[in-house]
């Protein structure tokens, strides 16, 4: 109840009941307008569908006084016709062809512009169009008998789909169904770099940014995000004031995708971190750069709860055909069942669920566009797929969580091993349309540092649950251990909750602490050389997940450790781990005066998962000259550019890569 937060104010409508069939909420059967006994607690929202209900009307007024006409297509494509572009995916060059009436016709080219071909390629994926040998298509094109749709269209480069185009005049046609002066309207797309095809590797198998300047973060699948920019060599968001499609396709087609297909207020991807550069951003929408779209660069007061997002167009790669969900309760979870070829025939069937993680099922969830994984599972005996799919036919699967499809992923070839085999130890993945991202705030661990000498028979508890450096077995029990200490502070920026992967049963209880602990390894703490070899481990077995700084939800705690009490960080809240905690520390007993890079990473063995892990990493510049210790530059993993990530050298980041 109240996902996206509470309202001030009356409450309009209590007891609501719709049939499906009202085209108004108010026409639906309620207790009556303001007649309510409901707390804005109890406020509901509603996530809509990106797909699109088939066909489409032409919303502009027409251009040829014909404006009482209903036009209405069913569909929209671009169909290859050379032999060279038949078999190629994605399909970037053919006829524009419209679907009326169940039959696909052509567009008659006699008034088609290349504003007309931009919003094309923009509408499916590809970011520009180029030139193509139109005299191929016209020898073509005296060959074959031709459907032309008897109308004209008049684009002006900025729309996001050819709905959004003025109808021209009326298409004049021949006795034999051609247009008078002219031949099909074809259309040549460029594809953005991860979707171009190349005759040595095919397309890119990874995503990657095309832009140094601009990044999306925080999206569940390709083509979408929190847009951020690079300024001044840090990373920060958009206010979302005056964003609107045509600023979003300029994002969309300067990171290699098509026109926008929504853009996104309120932080609906989640928050960012750091500055907000640009504010009441204005583009005319052929700008190559969202940075060189005018901006307010005096207006102030933006917070991150108006970060500007996308959903951008992309192309249309056939990669959910190759794979499928079976047996689960509803359509995002179930047996992960893959199309793969085995004796020179397309099959249906499993995968070897040895080493499936979280990262494989991310690129799961992705692929078939189900948003992100919630949860990978290696046994699926309870979810009974098809019969005939039951055969090991991908094993050694290892993703780093990029890949567009689990085939781009690392994989055994022909020769696959998989001891326990398929069946019921198939691997499977459960996905949700949203996920938390955690985030530590770097400005508390930089002004929290301090060092403590610490007597060792202080140090039992801690040194039970392997908190200290492995010298501290073979000192004597008077002896000092020194300890850099630091408080932590842990955000979730997400749009979900971030709960435990454990079940309840088997939270251990830890003494010390006197509370039951949900995460294995929920923190790494680690002290390194310059060149990024550890020289002092702090490492925190384990947390108990709770909001320390929380919103009130009937009068209560959503999650606290207390009495066995539910845990996990509530989306917008945070959990702070103070300073003078048992294991909040690192011991450095054994370290030498010197310059050193102090590193935290959350949820370092991805065991819940997130919208975004590269954020999961703090790093610190560190000095110690054997009686002080200054921590100074700590910042979040991704938050400046590649150069100034340079002056921390052999640092280990948290990129998926690396896994």
């Amino acid at each position: 109840k109240s996902f996206f937060g509470v309202w001030e104010g009356r409450i309009w409508f209590d007891n609501v009941h719709c049939t499906g069939k009202e085209k108004s909420l108010a026409q639906c059967s309620s207790n009556g307008i303001g007649v309510s006994d409901c707390k804005h607690t109890e406020d509901v929202g509603v996530v809509c569908s990106d797909k699109r209900i088939p066909g489409f009307k032409f919303i502009n007024a027409l251009t040829n006084n014909v404006e009482s006409l209903n036009i209405q297509v069913e569909d929209v494509r671009i169909r290859a016709i050379l032999a060279s572009y038949r078999k190629r995916i994605p399909v970037t060059e053919g006829y524009v062809e419209v679907k009326d009436g169940g039959r696909w016709k052509q567009l008659c080219d006699e008034e088609w512009t290349h504003m007309n071909s931009r919003v094309i390629c923009g509408m499916f994926g590809f970011p520009s169009e180029r030139r193509y040998n139109a005299r191929v298509y016209k020898m073509f094109a005296r060959k074959r008998k031709h459907t032309y749709w008897g109308y004209s269209v008049n684009c002006t480069g900025n729309e996001a789909h050819l709905s959004s185009c003025r109808l021209g005049r009326n298409v004049r046609q021949t006795d034999n169904g051609t247009c008078v002066q002219g031949m099909p309207v074809v259309v040549s797309c460029v594809p953005g770099r991860a979707f171009a095809p190349t005759p040595m590797t095919g397309f890119r198998k990874a995503f990657r940014q095309e832009h140094p300047l601009v990044r999306l973060k925080g999206g569940a699948i390709i083509g979408e995000g929190r847009v951020e920019v690079l300024k001044n060599g840090e990373w920060g968001t958009i206010c979302d004031d005056n964003w609107n499609l045509i600023s979003a396709t300029v994002v969309c087609r300067e990171l290699g995708f098509g026109s926008a297909k929504e853009f996104l207020t309120g932080g609906r991807l989640g928050q960012g971190m750091g500055p907000v550069h640009m504010n009441e951003v204005e583009c005319s929408g052929f700008e190559k750069s969202i940075t060189e779209c005018f901006f307010n660069k005096d207006s102030l007061g933006c917070s991150h709860e108006e970060d500007a997002g996308v959903r951008c167009n992309v192309p249309a790669m056939g990669f959910q055909e190759r794979l499928r969900l079976s047996g689960g309760r509803n359509p995002f979870e179930g047996r992960v069942e893959v199309l793969a070829e085995r004796n020179g025939s397309l099959v249906w069937g499993t995968v070897c669920s040895e080493g499936w993680g979280t990262m494989e099922a991310m690129v799961v969830c992705r692929q078939l566009g189900l948003g992100f994984a919630n949860h990978a599972f290696q046994e699926t005996w309870y979810w009974p797929g098809e019969v005939n799919a039951d055969r090991v036919v991908m094993s050694g699967v290892r993703c780093s969580g990029t890949e567009m499809s689990l085939s781009h992923c690392l994989h055994h070839g022909e020769h696959l091993d998989c001891p326990k085999g398929g069946a019921r130890f198939a691997a499977g993945v459960s996905c949700s349309e949203t996920a938390p991202d955690l985030v530590l705030n770097p400005q508390i661990v930089e002004h929290t540092t301090y060092l403590e000498d610490r007597p060792m028979l202080m140090l039992q508890c801690a040194y039970e649950e392997n908190c200290l450096a492995t010298t501290a077995s073979q000192v004597p029990a008077d002896s000092y251990r020194r300890l850099l200490r630091f408080s932590s502070q842990i955000h979730n920026n997400g749009q979900s909750d971030f709960r435990p992967k454990a079940s309840r049963e088997t939270w251990v209880w830890h003494d010390c602490h006197r509370h039951y602990h949900s995460m294995e390894v929920f923190t790494n703490y680690d002290l390194l050389s310059l060149n990024g070899t550890k020289v002092a481990e702090g490492h925190k077995a384990s947390f108990c997940l709770e909001d320390s700084e929380y919103v009130l939800l009937d009068d209560r705690l959503r999650y606290e450790c207390a009495n066995f009490g539910e845990q996990g960080i509530t989306v917008g809240c945070w959990d702070t781990y103070r300073h003078d905690i048992d294991c909040q520390w690192v011991d450095i007993t054994d370290v030498k005066p010197g310059d050193y890079i102090f590193q935290v990473v959350i949820n370092p063995n991805y065991e819940v998962a997130e919208s975004d892990y590269t954020n999961n990493v703090v790093k610190c510049r560190c000095r110690y000259d054997g009686h002080r210790i200054w921590m100074y530059s700590c910042h979040i993993g991704g938050a400046f550019s590649s150069e100034t990530e340079d002056t921390f050298p052999g640092l280990l980041n948290n990129q998926v890569a690396h896994r």
